[in-house]
Order: C-alpha cells, then structure tokens, then sequence
C-alpha cells in the first residue's frame, strides 16, 4: 500500500506558493504522493482565499522528481474536457510522468457551482462526466478523434504531445459508494476514490468488508482486458486519529483488504503545524526508529548484532518496536516493521 498527502486549496494554502513548498516537503519526507482539492472557493466557506490546484501542481511538479502528485478532484462538468486534457499533458511532462487525474461529478452545493449559474442537477452533471471523460480519453490517444455529445463536441482533430505515461494519464474516480453510477462509473478506469455515502453529519472508516464488497464489485464490472491491468483502490482522506494504534491496526487491515492508497487530509491552519504533519511521513517514522536504535547500540559495551527488518511498505506505524534483550552480556537489537518499503541506508 502507498500512503499520500490530501491537502487543501485553501486557507493558507490559498498561495499557490505555499502549497508547492508542502509539496516540495512531502518528496523530502518520503511520501508516495500529494493529492490537491479542486474548489473555486474552498469548500464554499465564504470569502476563504483559494488558489487554482492545477497551477500548485505545476509548481510541484518543477519541484521534485519521484513523488506523484494529482488533483482530488476536478470535477470535469465545470470544466471544458479538451482544456483539461491540455493542462493534464503539461502536467505529466512537467512531472514526467507523475500526473493522476482525480475526478467526480462535484458538489452542486459549491460556490463554484452555485454561485456562478454551472449545472447543480445530479444526473445532469453525471451525464457531462462521462462525456467528458470520452473526449478526454479521445484527445489523450494521438490520433484523429471527433466526438458528437449532447454536452460537447469535437470536429477531427489530433491532439498532441500525448502523455508522458503510457498507455496515458491514470484517471481514478470519486463519488459515493454504494452509489450505482458512480460506482460503476469507476470500474471502467484506472483506480476509485469513492467516499462512504452517508447520512448529513455522519461520517465513519471504510471496514474491511466494506473494501472487499467494493473490489468484487469493481472486477465483477471489468471486462477480462481490464481485468488484466493493476487496479487502484484510494481510501482515507482524514486527519490522523490521536489513537495511533487504531489508524495502525485500520491501515494494516484494509492493505490487506486490497487498499492500494491510503490518504491522509491534513487540514487548512497554522503553516507551522502544517509543515509539522508533512514532516512526519512513513520514511521520516522509520529514520527516527533506526536513530533510536543506532542511539541504544552505539552506547552498549558489547553486542553482538543489530538486525533490521524491512517487509513490504512502511506506515504500518507506530509499528516498529524496539526489541533489546540482555543473554550473558550481549546484547539484540531488533526493528521489527510489518510494512516497509523505503530503500534506506
């Protein structure tokens, strides 16, 4: 499993500056990957400074060199598919490669939305997705495309650079789950960042039965060459818990379950706490342990060995114990981590 960063477009992040230096912070920390908000106004909290998402990105992606970076998410029924596809392409080059295009239908109660007179109907806005998604799909190929849909139309045209990444830009889709169109919607690409529908004001985890019945349902609704090609599962998208070993033991179960991207929001305030949360990533929580451990062992009069142990994919934190036995004077360290995947020293 590849842990990211959710982070916000607005609040202090509203400076497109700010947002690329967490960036730039997230690749030296050792994440996997930064994922932006998409609002016109962020999260239509009155007169909050906002900043464009893709513009941060583009910062980002100048910035580093191995980190993935995407948006989460556009929603393509504001947007026009074919300047979408342009900013994505300059995107995955600027990245090279890097770029995954989140997207969804969008909160019609946004002032993006509501505000500035866009479709807010549901079905409508998920009508101009799809053919959004069809021209965009159409643009990125290279070759002659034309497109006859009610919400938008294409005369031939070839639209190049294609993407960097090959066949293309990975697309994951958000909306709710058990929702039957979005749902469905996101079996036909490359990956889902659905949310659990839920009641106004409430809000829980994803169990693992919940991610198993997602997965059956996605590969039920893949055709047998989708079937064929690895298939992203991106969940979380909350702040840390104050009780780390319920988040550890959550992560652990739902990696299991078949999360392949778990996600942690970390919320618009004080750029200090900010830079704080950014800071302590998956890589820097296992560095801290090897210090500690390097630490005990330099100071032992005599050991005999120091064993690491490093398995498949690091967060499964604070999972790493610190196992020293004292025998006849000598002396065992042992990092134990279940989930490790940083090539450290």
């Amino acid at each position: 499993m590849q842990y990211g960063l959710s982070l916000p477009n607005g609040g202090v992040c509203g400076d497109a500056r700010v947002l690329a230096e967490l960036g730039c912070l997230a690749e030296e920390a050792g994440w996997d990957g930064v994922f932006v908000e998409d609002y016109i106004v962020h999260q239509s909290d009155g007169a909050v400074p906002t900043c464009d998402p893709w513009i941060a990105l583009a910062a980002m992606a100048v910035g580093t060199k191995q980190i993935r970076l995407g948006t989460s998410v556009t929603p393509l029924s504001r947007r026009r598919p074919w300047k979408v596809a342009r900013e994505a392409v300059a995107l995955d080059q600027l990245s090279n490669g890097r770029f995954i295009l989140g997207v969804g239908s969008g909160d019609a109660g946004e002032a993006g939305f509501s505000r500035v007179n866009e479709v807010r109907d549901a079905k409508e806005r998920a009508k101009m997705l799809d053919e959004s998604l069809d021209v965009i799909l159409g643009l990125w190929s290279g070759e002659p495309f034309s497109y006859q849909g009610h919400y938008f139309q294409v005369q031939e045209m070839t639209f190049l650079p294609a993407p960097v990444q090959k066949p293309r830009i990975p697309i994951l889709v958000g909306g709710g789950w058990p929702l039957k169109g979005p749902s469905l919607r996101a079996a036909r690409y490359d990956g889902c960042c659905l949310y659990k529908q839920h009641e106004p004001g409430a809000s829980s985890d994803w169990t693992p039965d919940e991610v198993r019945a997602l997965k059956r349902f996605i590969e039920s609704h893949r055709s047998e060459q989708q079937a064929a090609k690895p298939y992203e599962i991106k969940l979380g998208g909350r702040s840390r818990s104050e009780d780390w070993e319920q988040d550890r033991a959550l992560m652990k179960s739902l990696a299991e379950a078949g999360v392949t991207w778990w996600v942690e929001y970390v919320p618009a305030g004080e750029l200090e706490e900010m830079r704080e949360s950014v800071n302590e990533s998956p890589a820097n929580l296992v560095r801290a342990a090897l210090q500690a451990i390097h630490n005990v062992a330099r100071h032992a009069k005599d050991f005999i060995h120091i064993g690491i142990f490093l398995g498949a994919q690091a967060y499964d934190y604070p999972g790493f114990e610190v196992a020293m036995e004292q025998q006849e004077g000598q002396a065992l360290f042992a990092l134990v981590g279940e989930h490790i995947a940083y090539d450290l020293p």
